[in-house]
């Protein structure tokens, strides 16, 4: 199969208006995929499970009786999954909650002036609906990543809608990852109809009152139309197809970097990869190994197009590479220079960032601790990876005694007059004239 590499870009060599161009990210789907959505939602919440279960014939090749796995499905699925998978999944669920334990948010509760208290308290979102794209093989990390955070932040009812396969099943690895994280209810559903049924409701799956995952551009759009429905489920961050940004120098091993690109290129044929260096034998070789290692892989024919979207980038120093990468806002950049500690505390917009030569993303991905679930397309320029915090909301709480009412209240009645606002100047004073009598 025959890769092409798109041709290098020297970028001091470039005007500004084409330094943009190169950093564009690939096209997103065109025509009426707003509108397709648009009905589906509509036919969703018009007709229920019986839509869901036509846009599941439709889309994915299987009519299902019922949408939910069974509990003869749950119990038959361990099973059916090796050991090996087993334990690796156990040793990254381990990691993982270690990580999301500790970043938990935690209560606040003080004193602002004498006799007024003050709290923050959070309060775990339920339901919640999680989305779990199909493929060729099982997301089992999607699950993890996923469930984990909701699980420690304490949601009530964790909803998982992920599409069935060819014979109307849920792979068995996706059972046995939700059964060790907490999830106990698993529906055969996927695409915008499964966002469509969680996000307003159906007969047997609930409205949820967030929606989390990632997901093909159809998933993306009908979060983002859920979300802005009256009522309509919120949605976790925007998103588009994966991404990665290497930032390497002559000290980079160009196998390593080249798999490493392709890690991310694998995903999809829209995804996309950039490697950004200031040593030009570094980017020749990359040129000349990627085509190689593509040969080797299963997923060649996805290879073959997002690699249309491969960039190389030649700079003149680690911190031109840096501040292209600010601007590009990757979802994960790897730093893999002889700086690369120096670099990453530079670092002002990326999902996460992969330190050193020893560091893949790859173990983002699966079992280092942080989450994959990442804002893509510039959106880390505004947007966190997941966390336990998405899955929870936070709520304040005050409480003056007559002591705090003197120390704030007449600050709040010169405002309030100053706004115009008299009914609340007038909820301070008739409070503290009470107080005097």
């Amino acid at each position: 199969m025959a890769i092409r590499i798109p041709e290098l870009t020297d970028w001091s060599a470039i005007p500004e208006q084409q330094r943009s161009a190169v950093l564009l990210r690939p096209p997103q789907p065109a025509g009426n995929m707003q509108a397709s959505v648009s009905e589906i939602i509509g036919q969703v919440r018009q007709g229920g499970d019986d839509v869901v279960r036509e846009l599941g014939a439709k889309y994915d090749g299987v009519r299902l009786e019922q949408l939910e796995v069974s509990v003869a499905e749950w119990q038959a699925a361990e099973s059916r999954v090796s050991a090996e998978i087993i334990a690796a999944m156990d040793e990254a669920i381990l990691r993982i909650d270690a990580f999301h334990q500790a970043g938990k948010a935690v209560d606040v509760s003080m004193e602002t002036a004498p006799g007024l208290l003050c709290e923050a308290r959070y309060i775990p979102i339920s339901p919640v609906g999680l989305y779990v794209p199909g493929g060729s093989a099982p997301l089992i990390s999607t699950v993890i990543m996923l469930a984990i955070p909701a699980r420690i932040a304490g949601c009530e009812q964790v909803v998982l809608c992920t599409p069935p396969d060819p014979s109307g099943q849920v792979p068995s690895a996706i059972l046995v990852a939700a059964a060790r994280c907490g999830v106990k209810r698993v529906f055969k559903v996927g695409g915008a109809q499964a966002i469509a049924a969680m996000g307003l409701g159906t007969e047997s799956i609930p409205a949820c009152a967030k929606l989390y995952g990632p997901g093909n551009a159809w998933v993306t759009e009908a979060k983002e139309q859920i979300a802005a429905l009256p009522g309509g489920a919120a949605r976790d961050m925007p998103a588009g197809p994966s991404e990665v940004l290497v930032i390497a120098d002559k000290t980079a091993d160009a196998t390593a970097v080249s798999w490493d690109l392709l890690s991310q290129a694998e995903h999809g044929p829209d995804s996309q990869a950039i490697l950004i260096s200031d040593d030009m034998a570094l980017l020749e070789a990359v040129e000349r190994i990627i085509p190689q290692l593509v040969e080797t892989l299963p997923r060649a024919q996805i290879l073959a197009e997002s690699l249309r979207y491969l960039g190389r980038i030649r700079v003149n120093s680690a911190a031109e590479a840096l501040a292209i990468s600010n601007r590009y806002a990757p979802e994960h950049l790897i730093l893999n220079c002889q700086d690369a500690e120096q670099l990453a505390g530079q670092v002002t917009a990326a999902g996460s960032v992969f330190i050193g030569p020893w560091t893949p993303e790859s173990l983002g991905d699966y079992c280092s601790g942080t989450n994959h679930v990442l804002p893509t397309y510039g959106y880390a320029r505004a947007y966190s990876g997941l966390s336990v915090n998405d899955f929870l909301r936070r709520m304040t709480f005050q409480r003056a005694s007559l002591t705090g009412l003197r120390n704030a209240g007449p600050a709040a009645a010169v405002l309030a007059r100053a706004e115009g606002l008299d009914a609340h100047r007038m909820a301070v004073e008739y409070r503290l004239e009470r107080g005097e009598e």
